[in-house]
């Protein structure tokens, strides 16, 4: 679909983040960090950091690049101990090398990241080390050790530590000066937790089947890449790597068999993507790169991921009967690739062909049930093709098992508006204010849906909707204090 329209992951460590497990609601007994945060009170501010990332981040929408982070995300997840949270995963528009790990099971990732690493595993590899930082409370704990030594509240840490993630400079700043941090303390805590971050991390990375030696790899480039340079990437300020923590990377991947993790053309095309649709350089430039990568003798899946990013360069520059011999050679040989069907989506649509594009997802969505970017994609070429009842019923039934994406209700907005259903179309501009962390206008919207209802049975269910986002808003005032 075409777009339309931190870590202190311990205090100083700007790495990874990933999507959110639900607390089972028992008793957390023995748990690191519990006695200054339950579990259940954790997975709250991980929902609420991840409307302030969406408030004061280029967080992007892209299902095709979500989808994609998150299964890659959820495969390390499930070699895990101690699971505690649902995993998000949140992608950053911004070129420079970094990740970080939040709260509740939140991950970030830069799209630099990609641009950056040279396979999978390796972008695998920096996300286990995130998902570790979460697994193992790694904030939590260092919540619970700095409470006993200040008397501000947790929450109000917790502020500074969220405004740390998102804008390092001025976080770090309110940490140093409003908390009064002991530096060398937070350092060494930092560092000790590095070190289990990519000790732990290694291991899920190779559970899950990818090559342990990536991790060093990655690490060995940044370390070459930006030893004399004056200005590192914020993952080297965040994350130094002394010579002993790459040395034991290195060391310990000798511990796990060699897996020979294969080739993954998805990651490829991701990278692609990330380049045509995020990057700064022009789309005809970006042609003429992807066309000669094509031209080289490389594997197959390098060649069809360079053909996807020249159709997708192609496509922006708007010559879409060049992109579309590409698109269908590709289809014909990688049936129901997410990536080539949401290409192809926006091709037909490009040019009015919007009863082939319906026609094609319908076909995907049987085999692909509630995938988001078959859903998404199908409720956009409705509604361009003017089905807006259609897209209604697509939509409504997406959104009751996940109401936190942000791009079906702005779809379902534009759904409803035609349709002269005022109080529906208040109610999704409501949703997607909340979901950003915009809560002054999502009461707003809400409150006027309510009052524009004409059902009883709705007006009810809208109200008790407008308690919440009420409740909301009061939680994030106080976060935000």
């Amino acid at each position: 679909m075409a777009l339309r329209g931190t870590s202190l992951a311990l205090v100083f460590s700007l790495f990874i983040m990933a999507p959110l497990q639900g607390a089972t609601g028992l008793p957390d007994i023995g748990t690191a960090g519990v006695s200054a945060m339950s579990i259940e009170r954790e997975a709250r501010f991980g929902q609420a950091f991840t409307r302030f990332a969406r408030a004061n981040q280029p967080v992007i929408e892209d299902p095709v690049l979500n989808e994609y982070v998150t299964d890659l995300g959820l495969k390390l997840v499930a070699q895990a101990d101690a699971v505690r949270f649902p995993f998000r995963f949140l992608l950053i528009n911004d070129d420079t090398i970094n990740a970080s790990a939040f709260l509740g099971g939140v991950v970030q990732l830069h799209t630099g990241l990609f641009l950056y690493a040279e396979n999978e595993s390796e972008l695998a590899s920096v996300m286990a080390h995130e998902i570790t930082h979460v697994t193992q409370r790694h904030i939590a704990r260092y919540l619970e050790a700095q409470s006993r030594s200040t008397p501000l509240t947790i929450a109000g840490l917790v502020g500074s530590v969220a405004l740390a993630v998102v804008n390092p400079q001025a976080g770090m700043a309110a940490l140093q000066t409003t908390l009064g941090l002991k530096m060398q303390a937070a350092i060494n805590y930092t560092r000790d937790n590095e070190f289990e971050a990519d000790r732990i991390g290694l291991r899920l990375l190779s559970n899950a089947g990818f090559d342990p030696r990536a991790m060093a790899s990655f690490f060995q480039k940044l370390a070459d890449k930006y030893q004399f340079a004056s200005a590192p990437p914020p993952m080297l300020l965040t994350h130094p790597l002394p010579s002993s923590r790459i040395a034991e990377a290195r060391s310990r991947a000798q511990d796990y068999p060699k897996h020979s993790h294969p080739a993954s053309l998805d990651f490829q095309m991701a990278k692609a993507r990330v380049m045509v649709r995020f990057q700064r350089r022009t789309a005809s430039e970006l042609h003429r790169f992807f066309e000669q990568e094509a031209q080289k003798n490389q594997g197959a899946w390098q060649v069809d991921a360079a053909r996807y990013g020249q159709a997708l360069a192609l496509l922006q520059i708007n010559k879409e009967e060049l992109a579309r011999p590409l698109l269908q050679d590709l289809a014909a040989r990688h049936h129901n690739n997410i990536f080539i069907l949401d290409a192809l989506t926006d091709l037909d649509n490009a040019q009015n062909k919007h009863s082939a594009a319906i026609a094609r997802l319908q076909s995907a969505q049987q085999q692909l049930p509630n995938n988001q970017v078959v859903m998404i994609n199908l409720a956009d070429s409705l509604l361009q093709a003017g089905d807006h009842e259609a897209a209604v019923r697509l939509l409504d039934n997406y959104l009751r098992r996940h109401s936190e994406n942000p791009l079906a209700w702005e779809l379902l907005a534009q759904a409803y508006r035609p349709l002269n259903n005022e109080s529906a179309f208040r109610q999704a501009q409501a949703e997607v204010a909340a979901l950003k962390g915009r809560y002054e206008l999502a009461v707003n919207q809400m409150e006027i849906a309510t009052n524009l209802s004409k059902d009883s049975m709705q007006r009810a269910r809208l109200g008790a909707r407008l308690i919440q986002l009420r409740q909301q808003q009061q939680e994030w005032e106080e976060l935000r204090k």
